[in-house]
């Protein structure tokens, strides 16, 4: 069983109000991402670093910075920085997702700016989530982006990625996943094994037999672990910890629980979470 991007997270549990109007960011938080899920383990590991809670949290590649609004509204005194680059997606998260914090509203601070350049706080814990950081192409600009964490981050910080892989991971395939009210399609149209290229698109498709086309596309280098744990020590960080999923047995795909592991099952696709210390 392909465990892809929408098998990572785990459903927020809210029903997207789609109103005759597809929102596709609605569609995309829904069918991707899990914040609770995603501060939970962030806290997790930090604790298990530290000793301590972590406060304040940077989310490069924010998107919709839903991660920051729910770190905000279950970390006590936390402070969330979202950075990047697109207009649009930030103006949704302002005007949807902070909106919604309410007094909270002043401790989220979200920032257009190309993650390479940004240099905001000293922050506890950076995360760069939905395998985001693999629009990086060339392992120079991998490493500039390491570096870059690195050199902002608190001096006890932790960076902590997520990353997919195995064989389906170069397959030129759709993979579909019902949701309430539609499917979420995730599309690996086009890789390179040359190069490590790679094009993907997020479509949704509604019981009408419509389809949202290409709401998000993805061109991005397929990085392998080893590659980007390497790129990591080499940037300065500590030997990165890996947190692998482990396996559902009734039905082969991912149970949703991530621990420490230095072995991983050689799966068609997995996914994994890295956990830098600087």
């Amino acid at each position: 069983m392909n465990r892809t991007r929408e098998k990572v997270k785990r459903r927020n549990g809210t029903r997207a109000a789609l109103n005759g109007v597809a929102d596709k960011f609605v569609l995309y938080q829904e069918s991707v991402q899990n914040a609770e899920f995603e501060v939970k383990f962030i806290q997790r590991v930090f604790q298990r670093a530290r000793g301590r809670g972590a406060l304040k949290l940077r989310e490069d590649f924010c998107g919709t910075a839903i991660l920051c609004c729910e770190w905000v509204r279950r970390v006590d005194g936390g402070r969330a920085v979202g950075v990047d680059l697109d207009a649009g997606t930030l103006e949704y998260a302002r005007d949807v997702n902070v909106a919604a914090l309410g007094r909270k509203a002043d401790r989220v601070q979200l920032v257009r700016k190309n993650v390479l350049d940004v240099d905001h706080g000293r922050p506890d814990v950076v995360a760069a989530y939905n395998f985001s950081y693999f629009v990086f192409k060339t392992r120079e600009e991998l490493l500039r982006y390491f570096e870059r964490v690195r050199r902002t981050l608190a001096s006890d910080g932790v960076f902590v990625l997520d990353i997919y892989g195995g064989p389906e991971a170069q397959a030129i395939q759709e993979e579909s996943t019902e949701h309430d009210g539609w499917e979420y399609v995730w599309d690996q149209a086009r890789y390179n094994p040359i190069t490590g290229e790679l094009l993907c698109y997020i479509h949704f498709d509604f019981p009408d037999g419509t389809r949202m086309e290409r709401a998000f596309t993805y061109d991005w280098r397929l990085w392998s672990l080893p590659e980007v744990t390497d790129a990591l020590v080499e940037v300065g960080f500590e030997p990165p910890e890996v947190y692998w999923e482990g396996t559902d047995h009734a039905t082969g795909g991912g149970n949703g629980v991530f621990r420490r592991s230095r072995r991983g099952d050689n799966s068609l696709s997995w996914v994994a979470y890295i956990v830098a210390k600087k």
